[in-house]
C-alpha cells in the first residue's frame, strides 16, 4: 500500500505561482512513477506530469510543460509540482498518484491516489 497526501494548494492571482507537494508513505517507491493530475468541476481528470522515482525521468502534458515542473526529493519521500504563470483555467483539484507503469499518463494506470488539493486562480 502507498499513502499519498497532497498539500500546497490555495488561492493565487493570475500570473502567480504555487508549489504543490505530495508526501508518500508506505511501501518502497523506488519502482514507482509519481504523477500529477487535476480535475475541474464538470470535467474529467487530466494528466499533467509524471516522474519516475528512481531515475528521475519526466513526461509532461503538452498543455502545461512550459509552465509546470515536476520534481522529487527521495530523502523526504516527496514529489512536487511547481505551477507558474497560473491562469484562471488552471483552477481545479490537483491530485498525485502512484503507478507501476513507466511514466504512465492514463488514470487507469494509477493504483494509489491522494485526496487532492484545491487550487483557485483569481483573474
Amino acid at each position: 500500500q502507498v499513502q499519498l497526501v497532497e498539500s500546497g494548494g490555495g488561492l493565487v492571482q493570475a500570473g502567480g505561482s504555487l508549489r504543490l507537494s505530495c508526501a508518500a508513505s508506505g511501501r518502497a517507491f523506488s519502482r514507482l512513477n509519481m504523477g500529477w493530475f487535476r480535475q475541474a468541476p464538470g470535467k474529467e481528470r487530466e494528466f499533467l506530469a509524471v516522474i519516475n522515482w528512481s531515475r528521475g525521468n519526466t513526461l509532461y502534458s503538452v498543455s502545461v510543460k512550459d509552465r509546470f515542473t515536476i520534481s522529487r526529493d527521495n530523502a523526504k519521500n516527496a514529489v512536487y509540482l511547481q505551477l507558474n504563470s497560473l491562469k484562471p483555467e488552471d483552477a481545479a483539484v490537483y491530485y498525485c498518484g502512484a503507478s507501476a507503469v513507466w511514466l504512465g499518463t492514463r488514470i487507469f494506470e494509477y493504483d494509489f491516489w491522494g485526496q487532492g488539493t484545491q487550487v483557485t486562480v483569481s483573474s
